[in-house]
């Protein structure tokens, strides 16, 4: 009965200490400019309160920096033509996070793999 005991504990907390955190994925969202419309893509990671990826447009792709964790709220810079640009984040349930930059805001959605 032990040995079960024992076995069933370290079952247990194991999936605890391998679960992801929900904003780790690929999100995809779009962005309405002079012009025209374009696609942007993110890959996040959390580990602990740390944030890093990375953000995919068209045009190339760049790192996620300063990136932090705080809940489901978020904040990073991405840095890109000597602009650095602050965001902020909030996953908003499994499928939907919400961005917003001095530019606006950004709905992105999951990428279901």
């Amino acid at each position: 009965m032990k040995k079960l005991f024992v076995f069933l504990f370290f079952i247990c907390s194991t999936a605890v200490f391998a679960q992801t955190n929900p904003i780790d994925g690929n999100w995809k969202g779009t962005r309405e400019t002079p012009n025209g419309t374009f696609e942007i893509n993110y890959t996040f990671k959390v580990e602990g309160d740390k944030l890093t990826g990375t953000w995919k447009t068209q045009f190339g792709e760049t790192k996620i920096e300063n990136g932090k964790v705080e809940g489901k709220k978020f904040s990073y810079t991405i840095s890109f033509n000597e602009m650095t640009i602050n965001n902020t984040g909030e996953l908003i349930n499994e499928n939907e996070i919400v961005t917003k930059n001095e530019r606006g805001e950004m709905k992105l959605t999951r990428v279901k793999q």
